[in-house]
């Protein structure tokens, strides 16, 4: 005999379609599905949607994944617009702990892998822009130097463009992987970063038109920190004074990360003791950052 339970009304329907889930063996799977029924089901009930509405919606997220290619991942930029990605970011460093240097999202351009560089050694592979050097050190939760840490780092150029958004650079351009020395110090040389539209000729782009917000970031640089007995780390930092600071596309801006690029002028006012590949000449940019690991759970 056939289970009446299934048979569809609109005031019973996200008991009927969890009901439709009770076989599930992945408790996990059916929590969550349960749960994105039962908030779809009430979104459509409170906005009185409509089947015009929902072809709407339907192709929008048909286009969304149409966009998506090896180089462009549509739907991360789509979770960003929406403050998705922020808010997950928090709720899983919530359950990670207090404490250690602010996360941020990951962003859609951590697509290939950094090359391995030797610490003080230039990411930039092709000149251009406002020679920049960043040193930094990685420190545990209490304050010790954290040496043997992998730091990964990628930006855009001085244009706003990651290497694989150019077909005239390398792939690795602005990308670099650092591993600290025995005090937890890095450094490499770059250049500054500019502020930079996300990609805004898609879908997403067309939903920020339509809704009258702009696409830009603010100017960064990324970082994925990972060190044995830590748990890993995604931050930027964002440089002092660029545009889009308080209206970043992707909400990712957090006072913590805001750093200061102090202009060097004078060949003695910036000291590091990691040896550079080829020795900055003022002028240049310097930014120094301080990253905390959590201690791994």
């Amino acid at each position: 005999m056939s289970d009446p339970i299934l048979r569809f009304s609109e005031e019973r329907s996200v008991e009927i379609v969890a009901e439709s889930f009770r076989a599930c063996g992945n408790d996990r799977l059916r929590t969550v599905l349960e749960s994105l029924v039962s908030h779809l089901h009430a979104f459509a009930e409170d906005v009185e949607l409509s089947q015009a509405d929902l072809d709407v919606g339907i192709d929008f997220l048909t286009r969304t994944g149409q966009a998506c290619t090896d180089t462009r991942q549509e739907f991360v930029l789509l979770s960003d617009v929406l403050g998705l990605s922020m808010l997950v970011d928090s709720i899983t460093n919530r359950a990670v702990g207090t404490g250690g240097t602010e996360s941020t999202v990951l962003g859609p351009f951590h697509m290939v892998d950094s090359p391995p560089r030797e610490l003080g050694a230039t990411i930039a592979i092709v000149r251009g822009g406002e020679p920049t050097l960043v040193t930094g050190q990685v420190l545990s939760a209490d304050g010790s130097p954290v040496a043997g840490a992998v730091v990964d780092v990628w930006q855009a150029d001085d244009d706003g463009f990651y290497d694989v958004q150019r077909d005239d650079v390398p792939v690795g351009h602005l990308r670099g992987l650092f591993v600290t020395d025995g005090n937890g110090r890095f450094a490499f040389r770059t250049v500054q970063p500019s502020p930079y539209p996300i990609p805004d000729d898609g879908p997403v782009g067309a939903l920020l038109e339509a809704t009258g917000r702009h696409p830009y970031r603010p100017a960064h640089i990324h970082f994925i920190v990972g060190a044995a007995g830590h748990a890993p780390l995604t931050t930027h930092i964002f440089v002092e004074g660029s545009p889009y600071l308080d209206s970043d596309a992707v909400f990712g801006v957090k006072d913590s990360l805001v750093v200061d690029f102090v202009h060097v002028e004078v060949e003695t006012e910036v000291q590091t003791a990691i040896e550079l590949e080829h020795q900055l000449v003022p002028p240049y940019r310097h930014a120094h950052v301080e990253i905390t690991l959590r201690v791994a759970s």
